[in-house]
């Protein structure tokens, strides 16, 4: 069974879902795969996980790095679920690309080579953004590709952490993001 719970961020409404387990959803209201990952049957509650991912998000929104992560339940394929955790591993702050996430992956995989569009595709179906930090991948020429939350979200988060660097980053010009 899953439950859920609305976040009021400054960015606007957030949906949080979790089972047992942990965080198994974090949502901006409308964005492009809201709720993707979602049980039919799910009803409010609030679970521990969620009320760690409130204190989570309540730290993160105040412009602190949160020390601890809150219980999460990533679901998806074992390619997928690789490189949401390599996406844990990038610093408050910082900054990777899709090209550096799959180099890594090959690596760890013992291949000559990963795609980097098979990673942005795992990038962007991530059901647990901001903390499983998604929005922390550009691309390779500064792009701020691939963000289902919005360009402006993804914006606003990496200024937040202070990893938003003028003049390097910049929006696509085709973005698939709303």
């Amino acid at each position: 069974m899953q439950y859920t719970s609305i976040y009021e961020s400054p960015l606007g409404k957030i949906l949080l879902a979790a089972d047992d387990e942990g965080l198994t959803g974090l949502w901006f209201d409308k964005e492009k795969y809201y709720a993707l990952g979602l049980a039919k049957e799910h009803a409010p509650k609030e679970t521990p996980a969620i009320q760690a991912a409130k204190r989570w998000l309540d730290a993160y929104f105040a412009g602190e790095q949160p020390e601890t992560l809150p219980p999460l339940h990533m679901i998806g394929t074992p390619f997928q679920q690789d490189v949401w955790n390599i996406l844990l591993t990038i610093p408050y702050g910082k900054t990777t690309t899709y090209g550096e996430i799959a180099e890594r992956l090959a690596q760890q995989r013992g291949r000559a080579r990963m795609s980097a569009q098979a990673v942005g595709g795992a990038v962007g179906h991530n059901e647990i953004s901001i903390i499983v930090p998604c929005h922390r991948v550009v691309g390779k020429n500064g792009s701020l590709t691939g963000y289902a939350g919005g360009i402006d979200k993804k914006t606003y988060l990496l200024k937040l952490e202070g990893g938003y660097e003028e003049g390097r980053f910049f929006p696509p010009k085709h973005s698939t993001a709303p």
